[in-house]
């Protein structure tokens, strides 16, 4: 075997140096990455055909300016879901927002709460509760159509049952009517 005129490259072996160099590069990457986010999507939904009503022309409230009526103690309350449309029919869209205390630990209890905001106000502020945390309700999936608020949620049978296993299944709805948010259960409650 005829032996290479070149020595050795220094770059063939691996040193430990070579893989601190590559761990920074690669967190650089991963913090870089998490810095620059792409703008949010700007694309309108259609207007079905049996809408006759112009598109609302004020913007959904923020839930992020909302001092929701949760107490959550040293941890402060934190928006899991939301969704936004027109639920009084008014033309100006609502924001229907999930919200439970960010607990260290286990999974806190939501709540679900309207927001609106006058077209002179500030800030936006909640008029109604559909959902009490202190009912001890998970709300799994959150969804506005046609003026009405369907939800999904994990719940409980009884008081002795053991927080982390939620035991009740159940799917709910709203609907504004008459002055007030009327609830319903499109399909009875199942155990979980």
């Amino acid at each position: 075997m005829q032996q290479s005129a070149v020595p050795e490259l220094a770059h063939t072996h691996t040193r430990p140096i070579h893989w601190v160099a590559t761990a920074t590069a690669v967190a650089g990457v991963v913090a870089l990455s998490s810095v620059l986010q792409p703008n949010p999507a700007t694309a309108a939904q259609a207007a079905g055909p049996q809408s006759q009503k112009a598109p609302a022309t004020t913007a959904a409230p923020n839930p992020a300016h909302v001092d929701f009526p949760i107490d959550c103690g040293p941890v402060k309350a934190l928006v899991v879901k939301k969704a936004t449309g027109d639920l009084d029919g008014d033309d100006r869209p609502e924001t229907v927002a999930v919200v439970h205390c960010d607990a260290p630990m286990g999974t806190p209890p939501d709540g679900v709460y309207v927001l609106t905001q006058a077209a002179d106000a500030k800030k936006p502020r909640v008029v109604a509760t559909l959902i009490d945390p202190k009912d001890r309700i998970t709300v799994k999936s959150l969804a506005l159509t046609d003026g009405t608020v369907l939800a999904d949620t994990l719940g409980y049978s009884s008081d002795s049952v053991p927080s982390c296993c939620p035991d009740v299944k159940t799917s709910a709805k709203w609907q504004w009517k008459n002055g007030t948010f009327l609830r319903t259960t499109p399909a009875g409650a199942q155990s979980v």
